[in-house]
């Protein structure tokens, strides 16, 4: 028989009426028709990992530096590539008229 999966909510939910203490876990598994069992593995989950969730603020901090570093490098890039393209376009509008220049 397969596990049943929860929502994230849910358990989110599950687990802040578990930290007030104000009712059971057996209590609180009945209002949400889930094993009593689950409500103590979702309270020791959210314990373990509850600084992981602030330690994530700075990852996404530093992705979104280096995204911005990676856009402006794109920005030179592409202002290199144009300046490129005029080049070789004028070098081929040379050729088209008769060559680069005299010949001796």
């Amino acid at each position: 028989m397969a596990r049943k999966r929860y929502p994230p909510k849910l358990k989110f939910q599950v687990v802040l009426e578990a930290l007030l203490g104000e009712r059971t876990p057996g209590q609180i598994a009945k209002q949400y028709g889930i094993h009593p069992n689950s409500v103590g593995l979702w309270k020791k989950q959210f314990l373990e990992r509850g600084p992981e969730l602030f330690a994530q603020d700075d990852t996404v901090l530093e992705y979104e530096r280096r995204l911005s570093e990676l856009e402006q490098l794109l920005g030179k890039k592409e202002v290199e590539i144009a300046l490129l393209k005029n080049f070789l376009g004028r070098k081929d509008e040379r050729r088209a008229e008769g060559g680069a220049g005299p010949r001796g």
